[in-house]
C-alpha cells in the first residue's frame, strides 16, 4: 500500500488575465520544493515503518510478549456527558487513528485526478490497465490456494503496494533510475490506493443501521458548508469529520473510509492566488504525521505475529503460501504482463526513458506490500491462527520482492549509468 500520499506535483496556474506572473512562479516553486520533501519524507519513512515491524515482532516473540498484547487490548473510553464509548486501544488505533491516513489517501486521489497522473486518459490509461493486473492475477494466485469458505475471504490482501518501502528501495537504488519509471511507480501505486478503498467498500463492510448514512451525509454537509463559508481553520473541521466517521461506523462502512470520503471533497482551488490549494496545504502538514507517527504505531500494533503459537500446517500454511506468492509472483507477473499486452495490441506505449528493463523494476516493487496488506487481513479474517499466517505470509512476500528489487534494481542501474537500456 499502499502507503499515505506521497507526492506533490506543480498545481496548475490560471492564466486568467490580470494574475500576476511573479505569484504564479512563486507558487510553482514551492510546489516543487514540496514535492522533493515529500520523496525524502517517504523514503525516510520505510526505514521508520521497517524499524516499527521489526520492533513489533521481537517484542511478540520475547519474554515480554505478555505486555505487548495487553497493552493493545487496553480499554479506552470516549465520553461525552452521559454519552459513553470503550473499545481496546487496538480498535483506535486501526479504525481511529489510520482515519487520517486515509484522509491524505482521499486527498492525493483528489489532487491526481485533478492535476495529476489521473487527469488526462493518455496518462493513465497504462498504469490504470497495469494495477488491475497486478489485482487480478496475485487474486487468483492467492484463490488458487485457498478457493475454500473462511479461506477464500483473504483474496484481496495482496492488493495495494507500500509506496513507503518501495520509495524506499528506489532512494538506495540512486539517482540513475530515470525519472518517469518513478512516475509509472507512484501513478501505479494511487491507482492500487484506490481499487483497494473499493474493496474494502464493496467486500469488507456489512450493513448494521442505515441510518448511519444519514448521519455522515450530514458531517459531508457541513464541511461543504464550511468550505463554502471560507472557513480555513482545521480545527472547525474535527466536527464533521468526527460525525461521518460515526456515521460510517454506525452503518457498518469501515469507519475509515470516511477519511477518503473527506479527502476527495477538499478543495483542489485557493482562494487567494498566492496560496498553495487546501487539499496542497493540509496533505503536506498532516504528511510527515502520517508517514513516521501513525504508519509507524499501525505496523507496531499489528506487525507483532508471535512465531510461538503460529500453526504453518493445513489451512494456516496455504494462506500464508497463497499471501506470499501473490505478492512477489503475482504482482510482477500481473504488472509486466498486463504491461507488455496493452504495449503489444497497440493500446498504449511506454514513456520516454522507460525500457522493459524498468517494467520490470516495477513490477519487483509492487510486490512490496505492508501497511494495506495487513489492514485488509484484518478485515478479511477474525481467525487468529489465519490472521496470524496472513501477516506472516505479508512479511514474508514483501522481504522477497524488497530482495528481488534491489537485485535486479542494482544491475538495472549499473546499466543506466553505462547508456545500456
Amino acid at each position: 500500500m499502499v502507503g499515505p500520499p506521497r507526492r506533490m506535483r506543480v498545481p496548475m496556474t490560471d492564466q486568467r488575465p490580470g494574475r500576476n506572473p511573479s505569484g504564479s512562479q512563486s507558487l510553482a516553486e514551492r510546489a516543487l520544493a514540496t514535492l522533493q520533501h515529500f520523496l525524502h519524507v517517504e523514503a525516510i519513512s520505510g526505514i521508520v515503518l521497517l524499524a516499527a515491524a521489526a520492533a513489533a515482532l521481537l517484542w511478540a516473540n520475547s519474554p515480554f510478549a505478555r505486555s505487548y498484547h495487553d497493552l493493545w487490548n487496553l480499554p479506552i473510553p470516549l465520553r461525552f456527558g452521559a454519552f459513553a464509548f470503550e473499545e481496546p486501544l487496538h480498535f483506535w488505533v486501526n479504525d481511529a487513528l489510520m482515519t487520517v491516513f486515509f484522509l491524505v489517501v482521499g486527498m492525493e486521489i483528489r489532487r491526481e485526478i485533478h492535476e495529476g497522473t489521473l487527469s488526462r486518459f493518455d496518462q493513465a490509461i497504462l498504469p490504470v490497465l497495469a494495477a488491475f493486473g497486478g489485482v487480478v492475477v496475485p487474486a487468483l494466485i492467492y484463490l488458487s490456494f485457498n478457493a475454500v469458505p473462511g479461506r477464500g475471504h483473504g483474496w484481496a490482501i495482496p492488493t495495494a503496494t507500500d509506496i513507503a518501502f518501495a520509495v524506499g528501495v528506489l532512494a538506495l537504488l540512486g539517482k540513475s533510475i530515470p525519472g518517469n519509471v518513478r512516475v509509472f511507480l507512484l501513478a501505479l501505486a494511487i491507482i492500487d490506493d484506490i481499487i483497494a478503498v473499493l474493496i474494502i467498500a464493496l467486500f469488507y463492510t456489512s450493513g448494521n443501521d442505515p441510518s448511519g448514512l444519514a448521519v455522515a451525509a450530514l458531517g459531508v454537509v457541513m464541511a461543504l458548508v464550511f468550505q463554502r463559508l471560507g472557513i480555513g481553520s482545521a480545527y472547525v473541521y474535527v466536527v464533521p469529520a468526527f460525525i461521518v466517521w460515526a456515521g460510517f461506523l454506525m452503518t457498518g462502512v469501515h469507519p475509515t473510509l470516511a477519511g477518503v470520503v473527506l479527502g476527495l471533497i477538499t478543495p483542489v482551488w485557493s482562494l487567494r492566488p498566492e496560496i498553495l490549494p487546501p487539499v496542497i496545504r493540509v496533505e503536506t502538514a498532516l504528511h510527515p504525521w502520517v508517514a513516521y507517527v501513525i504508519m509507524p504505531i499501525f505496523a507496531l500494533a499489528n506487525a507483532g505475529v508471535s512465531f510461538k503459537g503460529m500453526e504453518l500446517s493445513g489451512g494456516p500454511q496455504l494462506v500464508t503460501l497463497g499471501v506470499a506468492l501473490a505478492l512477489c509472483a503475482g504482482k510482477p507477473i500481473g504488472v509486466i504482463g498486463t504491461t507488455w499486452l496493452a504495449v503489444r495490441i497497440g493500446w498504449c506505449r511506454l514513456a520516454p526513458d522507460v525500457s522493459w528493463s524498468g517494467v520490470c523494476l516495477i513490477g519487483l516493487l509492487a510486490g512490496i506490500g505492508f501497511t494495506m496488506s495487513i489492514f485488509i487481513a484484518m478485515l478479511a479474517f477474525t481467525d487468529e491462527k489465519l490472521l496470524d499466517a496472513s501477516k506472516f505470509g505479508v512479511l514474508f512476500g514483501s522481504l522477497i520482492s524488497v530482495t528481488l528489487s534491489l537485485g535486479w534494481g542494482a544491475e538495472y542501474a549499473h546499466r543506466q549509468q553505462k547508456g545500456e537500456r
